[in-house]
């Protein structure tokens, strides 16, 4: 593949020759979801000859063959669709629980000799991009890239989206700082639209009831958060900002509507601030050398401080079960690990510092379980539950019978609102719960 001439200390070399490089015992750190790099992790699963391997990352991408060996080590952040399938297949998969701002502590505790991730192609001055994932990893990537004794390899195609950073940061690399890079045809992993039940929709109908003309805006990890943002594309209002942790479809819709202006906004003013992206093709193509999208680390992104700064922040999220005092599980199914806490509790607490924010926490009323209908809205916690964030922090839950507002709300007041709206089938015992409460 023909590229720039420019002068750079990066070897290129073809994905099977980089993967190479990685002795039987190392260690390799990468980031999450499109931070992954894909095609090298493709290679590195056709090699048998592993004896002690470590990762560091979350929510991988492609194919997971080479943590299915068996010395090789997965130190997990937060868990996807890879993640729970290869528990399920016995691979060695430990959860480590952290806020998506500590994820780049977890490398540095690790100690990885080996540095990885997907990149742009390289510019004229021999730079690259780290397209749709900045994250907690620069930092790393850099320092790996100068060590000596490290390895930095990053894998480039022309199919990524080349994107710039946010005034005051830095979202490339110098290909200076790297050792290896491969060239590659890979495509970013497209993620399809998800339509949302019936359920889903009423929810998102009712969440965006609460975002007020101007207001900024986050969408996570979930089919209702993309769908309010969909929704408020299609809708009257307008002049809404995005400081996003994830850049996702509802978000581009938004902008390409020309609803999202980022005019209103008090800090980073016109610019929509995000850390990663991950959507459909039209997305990426959106994206590209697109100057009114600042990417930023997320240690910016995701400050609760920051995020206070914004104009009417609104944070949409979702929840798995919430209680009767308000806390919120929003990565644990009982004992088991589901996804993770990410950026969750950092943008209920930047939007609890102030009362022109509100944090919209999202869930349908129940679940189905081995065939038994369950209330989602909980009397208590289980032995096994693992709060996501604390009952100080719940602003407004929403689910497909309302929304019940918190703020500012008694123990049992909250009791009575939430109990509003769960389903009608557990209303009773719920009533019967709350009695308990607030004594």
């Amino acid at each position: 593949m023909v590229v720039q001439t420019v002068a750079m200390k990066a070897r290129e070399m073809s994905v099977e020759d980089a993967a190479a490089l990685v002795r039987p015992r190392d260690a390799i750190g990468f980031g999450i979801i499109t931070g992954t790099p894909v095609a090298l992790f493709r290679a590195l699963g056709a090699r048998s000859d592993w004896e002690d391997l470590t990762f560091s990352g979350g929510l991988s991408l492609g194919s997971p063959d080479v943590f299915l060996h068996p010395n090789v080590h997965y130190r997990v952040n937060f868990f996807g669709g890879n993640e729970r399938a290869l528990v399920a297949k016995g691979a060695d998969v430990q959860h480590v629980p952290s806020f998506f701002r500590h994820y780049g502590l977890l490398i540095q505790h690790l100690g990885p000799r080996v540095m990885m991730a997907p990149v742009s192609m390289p510019d004229e001055h021999g730079r690259v991009s780290l397209s749709l994932y900045n994250g907690a990893t620069r930092g790393e990537l850099v320092r790996a890239g100068r060590d000596p004794d490290r390895l930095l390899i990053v894998e480039a195609s022309p199919h990524f989206p080349r994107t710039h950073a946010l005034i005051g940061h830095e979202h490339d690399l110098d290909l200076e700082d790297v050792d290896v890079i491969v060239y590659t045809d890979e495509q970013p992993t497209v993620f399809p639209n998800d339509p949302g039940s019936p359920e889903d929709l009423v929810i998102a109908e009712f969440a965006a009831t609460r975002i007020p003309d101007g207001a900024t805006l986050q969408t996570g990890i979930g089919a209702v958060p993309n769908l309010v943002a969909r929704m408020l594309a299609r809708g009257d209002g307008g002049e809404y900002g995005v400081h996003s942790e994830m850049f996702t479809d509802g978000l581009y819709e938004l902008m390409a509507a020309g609803k999202a202006t980022n005019t209103k906004k008090t800090i980073n003013r016109g610019t929509a601030v995000i850390t990663f992206a991950a959507g459909t093709r039209a997305m990426y193509d959106f994206m590209d050398d697109n100057p009114d999208i600042g990417v930023a680390p997320v240690t910016y992104t995701n400050d609760p401080h920051v995020i206070a700064q914004n104009h009417r922040m609104v944070s949409i999220n979702s929840a798995l079960e919430v209680d009767l005092h308000g806390q919120i599980v929003a990565d644990t199914i009982g004992s088991r690990q589901f996804s993770g806490v990410g950026g969750h509790m950092d943008f209920t607490e930047g939007t609890s510092l102030s009362l022109e924010h509100v944090s919209l926490i999202c869930l349908q009323s129940t679940a189905t379980v081995d065939g038994v209908l369950k209330s989602r809205i909980i009397g208590d916690m289980t032995p096994h539950s693992t709060v996501t964030s604390p009952r100080q922090l719940a602003g407004v839950i929403v689910t497909e019978y309302g929304s019940a507002d918190l703020r500012g709300r008694t123990v049992r007041e909250r009791a009575a609102l939430l109990t509003e709206i769960a389903h009608p089938q557990f209303r009773d015992e719920l009533t019967a719960a709350a009695e308990l409460l607030g004594r």
